[in-house]
Formats: C-alpha cells, structure tokens, sequence
C-alpha cells in the first residue's frame, strides 16, 4: 500500500466528502489568491495614487510658502476640503516608524505606494482607530502630520468577503453532506444485508435510493432468495437421501447382530459403523448450519460441554479476555469445535483448547502434539473429501476428509475464518476457528 493511499480514508462516507470538499476547497484558494491579488492590491494602489496627488499638492503648497505661519494659514483650509486633517509642526501622536495590524490584506501595497511616490514621508501608522490613516512627513519647516480616513485607500472591511465566502463555503458543504449521506445511506444497508447474509443473518432490507442503486439491492434479493431456496431443496434432498440409506444400514446391522460372532461378521460390523458415520458426515456436510438459527449463546460453556465429552486426553485451559454472550449458531459451532477435537486424537496424544475474546472476533484454538500437517499441504486439507495420508483410510477408522471442512464452513458462514499452523506449546497441529463478534 503507497502511501497515498494511506493517507485517503477508506470508508465510502470518507471518500465522497473528500470528493465533494477538496475542489471546493481548491477552488475557493485559487480564487481568494486571484482576487485579493487583482483586486485589493490593485484597487488599493490606484485609490492610494488618488490620495497621494492631494499629498504632493499640499507638500507643494508648505515648501512654496514664505513663513510656516503662512504655510499653516494656506495650506490648512486646503486640507480641510481634501477630507485630509493636516497639522503644522507635527503633534506628538505623529508616528515615528511604519506600523500595521498583523493582519491586514492591503496594508503593505498602501505603504509601499506612499513611500514610492511621496520622498518627503517618514513614517505611515495604519493602527489608528476608527480607521484613521497617520502619516509624517518632513518639509523646510519641520514634521508635518496628515491624518486621512481608510476609505479613501482602501475597499471598507476587505475581510468580511473572505469571511462571507468561508461561511458559505461551509454552509453548502454541510447541505451537501446531508444529501451526500442520504445517497450513500442506501449503499451502507445494502453492504450491511450481504454481510449479514454471509454471516448466515438474514436481515430485512428493501430497496432505497437512486436508481442504480435499487436495482443491486432487488439483484441482491434475488441473489438472497435462490441461494435461500437451493440451500433448503439441498438439505430437504439430502435429509431424504439419509433417511433412506440409514434404512437398510439398520437392517443390516440388525441382522449382523444375529449372526455368530466370528471375525468375519465383526469385520462386516465395523463397514456398517463406518458406513453409518461416512452418512452422517456426508449430511453434516452438505447442510452446514443453514437450518440452524442465531442466537446469543455462551461459547465458554458450548466448549467447555464438548471438552468434557472428548475425554481425558482433551485439556480446557483457562479463557483469555473478557467472557461474554456472543450471536452465533451454537449447535454448529459445538459441531466444528467437535470435528477438530476428533480429528486430533486421531493423531494426538495431548490436546488443548483454549478460547480468547478479542475486541471483534470470538478464537477457538485447538492444539496437539501429533505429526502436524506441512504448510504446503494446508490448504489442501480444507478441501472436502481430502485425506493427507493415504494409510489413514476408512477402514482403519479414520474420516472421509470433512472434519476440517466443514468447521472452514462454519467459521466463514460466521464470518470468521480457519487457520492452520504449528503448535509452539505441543510441537503438532495448531487450528485457530475465529468467528466474528
């Protein structure tokens, strides 16, 4: 994974806002950045030109004078009709150095203009309150102070546009979240139905939304109800099937019974019991745990029960995390934990099972000290009707090769899965069953 990809969220809600935010965003950057620079600097330094004219005919007027007295009798009144309050020696409140507020869009372009075109300006103060611009300046006659009104350099309020374009910038986005999440709603309760469904949960669901989207949700009915409907024709098939063969299996058996015992007649014994168990695995096979429904069960309980009927060599160690009620098929689940449990003391002397509670799954794990199976080969032993070793036949007692695939069938039927591996603690096979929570 790269590491944009990292960085981009990976929900469906995420990944739409920032569909729907980032070129807004963009946009309103490349724009603020145009209009600031052509307008507010651009209209700044022609209006500050304007002013700067009236500066430069009263600066004319004060050197052109005979006496500072006529220089204040002249050029006073004429500042006055320029709107501009002019005084003769400055006043102590004239500034000394450039000042600007830290934040001020078109402070900058104002000074730079002044100094540009006035030689005569010491210092420019844009700090004045009720947005008084203070000037010095130097003449034959001393410091001169000129104050002025913003507006005349400057639009009135520059930010609030900026401020107007945020807030409603912000505004519509939110409106467009709103009926972003009322598009995506549809999506997330489609993909919450499949998932329920591949946890064998069905639940309701009707089609909502744009018109693409009801369509995949009818589809998904569709999908839902022949999978529903195979899976019932299957087992009902199939439960005839056995019933039927379980039949003259028992006449069989019955009439071995009678039989004098020799080693013929036991031998004959044995092929009906694996015949019988090949049916009943054959069964639990096919109908997996589709007829069963969910509930909230104690799995320290369910695995503690078949702990206790496998016998001595089967160990229960102590449960790791929190113990809680989780929503599974019990009799399913206590059939894969049995399956895995009974292929083990096939070829184990010691086992262990433990259970372990993690924030969102629910691990059954099952350990033995016997051969193990490679890793090249444990994908291979999840596969229906598969037996590793060729001396472990039926005849000797061994399964049919569905112990393992059936408890893969029921951990993926909860959402979980079933891994292989080796056993650190008994050196044979280690199978973790992890259902979700």
């Amino acid at each position: 994974m790269s590491v944009f990809e990292r960085i981009l969220p990976r929900g469906l809600y995420g990944r739409a806002a920032l569909i729907l935010i980032a070129p807004i965003v963009i946009i309103q950057l490349v724009f603020s950045t145009e209009f600031i620079q052509r307008f507010y600097e651009d209209v700044t330094s022609q209006m500050t030109q304007g002013v700067v004219i009236d500066l430069a005919f009263l600066l004319d007027e004060i050197e052109a004078s005979p006496s500072l007295d006529a220089a204040r009798a002249r050029v006073v009144p004429l500042a006055q009709g320029l709107e501009i309050t002019l005084t003769l020696p400055a006043g102590p409140d004239a500034p000394t150095a450039d000042q600007r507020p830290a934040i001020d869009l078109s402070g900058d372009t104002i000074m730079a203009t002044l100094h540009e075109r006035l030689p005569q300006l010491l210092a420019v103060d844009l700090t004045g309150a009720n947005r008084v611009v203070n000037l010095r300046f130097d003449s034959r006659f001393g410091p001169v102070q000129a104050q002025l009104n913003r507006r005349r350099m400057s639009a009135a309020n520059p930010h609030q546009l900026i401020v107007l374009m945020i807030f409603t910038s912000v505004l519509l986005t939110v409106i467009a979240y709103f009926f972003l999440r009322r598009q995506l709603r549809p999506i997330t309760k489609l993909a919450r139905a499949a998932e329920e469904f591949g946890k064998g949960r069905t639940v309701d669901y009707r089609p909502r939304g744009a018109q693409e989207v009801r369509a995949a949700g009818r589809a998904f009915l569709d999908m839902r109800s022949r999978i529903e409907r195979q899976i019932e024709q299957r087992t009902l098939m199939l439960s005839g099937v056995s019933h039927d063969l379980r039949t003259p299996l028992t006449r069989m058996r019955l009439a071995l019974s009678l039989m004098p015992e020799d080693p013929e007649v036991a031998a004959l014994q044995a092929d009906v019991a694996q015949m019988e168990r090949m049916v009943d695995e054959f069964l639990a096979f096919v109908r997996g745990d589709a007829m069963e429904g969910s509930e909230l069960a104690d799995p320290v309980a369910l695995v503690a029960a078949v702990v206790q009927r496998s016998g001595e060599t089967v160990r229960f160690l102590p449960v790791e995390g929190t113990p809680e009620l989780v929503e599974m098929r019990p009799q399913a689940i206590a059939r894969a934990v049995e399956n895995l449990v009974s292929n083990a003391k096939r070829f184990a002397k010691r086992i262990e099972v433990r259970l372990t509670f993690l924030e969102r799954s629910l691990r059954v794990t099952v350990e033995d000290d016997g051969p193990g199976i490679p890793p090249e080969r444990r994908d291979e032993a999840l596969r229906p009707f598969t037996r590793l070793d060729a001396s472990r036949d039926p005849n000797r007692g061994a399964g049919v090769g569905l112990g393992l695939s059936i408890a893969s069938d029921i951990a993926l039927s909860h959402g979980g899965t079933l891994r292989l591996s080796d056993s650190a603690a008994l050196g044979g096979l280690k199978v973790d069953l992890v259902i979700a929570r």
